[in-house]
């Protein structure tokens, strides 16, 4: 047998009934009502003592409403709080769909002011063709971003997705990697306190003429710091081509000495064998003005050529591939000690930089493809 039903008004009239004088018995006998039942109904709707008169039932009622409260609250606190701003409905949908574990959908729809069968539209929609080719994009993005060991931006990640075929905008793959929280290394520069000492101005043959035809025309050089934990500061000197970007030569050591600078160039001249006339530009360092290293570049028919003091402009190729080292390499690493600094940087140089890094300045090759060209065609 099923068992009766009572709405709301008939039991808050039985125990009003009962308030006013009539026994149990009587309310059960006339109504139909057994007492158990009567006697359940008093309680849960006779005031709570210190309660200000507040029934079972509504404490029962109070505690639904704020919890419907905190709900919303909690809703609009993680829903507009995070997409505050300009928000479009699917990121509201997207939200919705998140949230759908914790909160009723139809709370959210009504407190997020969308449709419901906006939401229920949207959740049952297929990914259009553009939002498959962004996923695939994104995918490809991200692995030529690895490859790089996170060295590549947009630009460059751009250019080898046209190389694969692809036709895509640099605002495009802008856009892709800003919203998959893909970027390039990027760390601060170190910059050493300059000298304040005198130095004696020299011819500078270069003046900032960066242009070349091919490759051993002209040479930059310079020396840059690295820091190591146990054996503190270390010294790279390095010479690089002007039209291949390549480091053609480069020496590391503990100690900022002649024979650094002087091993470096040896090591430039081993590596490329080049004809005489060949100009060498360096700052204006006792290393590179010293009485060994000119004397080396005499022997070698080179010409020397100095920047003007305080003024690294006329050395800017280097000082790029310096700060560039430092921001793709030695920033975002610790090294322990001389012997795990040297390797680092051997194989930054020799199998990432010299190999694999792509340039925008070349037309988007390696410096080893420049000088492959090169000398086919010499």
């Amino acid at each position: 047998m099923k068992q009766k039903r009572y709405n709301q008004e008939f039991k808050e009239t039985i125990v009003n009934l009962y308030r006013s004088g009539t026994p149990v018995n009587q309310l059960s006998s006339e109504y139909g009502v057994s007492e158990v039942t009567i006697y359940k109904w008093i309680k849960v709707h006779s005031p709570i003592e210190g309660a200000n008169e507040l029934t079972p039932a509504d404490i029962s009622e109070i505690q639904k409403e704020n919890l419907r409260l905190k709900q919303e609250v909690e809703i609009l606190k993680k829903g507009y709080d995070h997409i505050r701003g300009k928000v479009t409905n699917q990121e509201i949908i997207d939200h919705i769909h998140v949230e759908k574990t914790h909160y009723p959908v139809q709370m959210m729809c009504r407190v997020l002011k969308v449709p419901k069968s906006t939401y229920y539209q949207a959740a049952n929609k297929k990914p259009s063709v553009y939002q498959l080719e962004n996923e695939q994009l994104t995918e490809r993005i991200r692995e030529i971003h690895q490859e790089s060991d996170g060295r590549y931006g947009a630009p460059k990640i751009h250019y080898l997705l046209c190389k694969e075929g692809l036709k895509v905008s640099i605002k495009r793959v802008q856009r892709l990697m800003r919203q998959a929280g893909i970027r390039s290394t990027i760390v601060k520069k170190y910059r050493p306190t300059p000298t304040q000492g005198l130095v004696e101005e020299r011819e500078n043959h270069l003046n900032q003429d960066f242009q070349t035809t091919s490759i051993n025309e002209k040479w930059v050089a310079d020396i840059t710091y690295i820091h190591t934990l146990r054996d503190g500061w270390c010294y790279l000197a390095s010479v690089l081509d002007l039209h291949s970007k390549k480091i053609v030569g480069y020496k590391f050591s503990r100690q900022m000495t002649v024979e650094l600078v002087k091993q470096a160039l040896e090591n430039a001249i081993l590596s490329q064998d080049p004809l005489e006339g060949l100009i060498v530009h360096t700052d204006l360092g006792t290393q590179y003005t010293s009485e060994v290293f000119q004397n080396q570049l005499k022997k070698h028919g080179m010409i020397a050529s100095f920047s003007r003091k305080g003024c690294p402009y006329d050395n800017a190729c280097m000082e790029s591939f310096h700060a560039t080292l430092k921001k793709e390499e030695v920033y975002r690493n610790r090294y322990l000690n001389f012997e795990t600094a040297k390797l680092a940087l051997f194989q930054y140089i020799e199998s990432w930089y010299n190999r694999k890094r792509i340039h925008g300045a070349i037309n988007y090759l390696t410096p080893d493809e420049v000088e492959r060209l090169c000398r086919a065609t010499a």
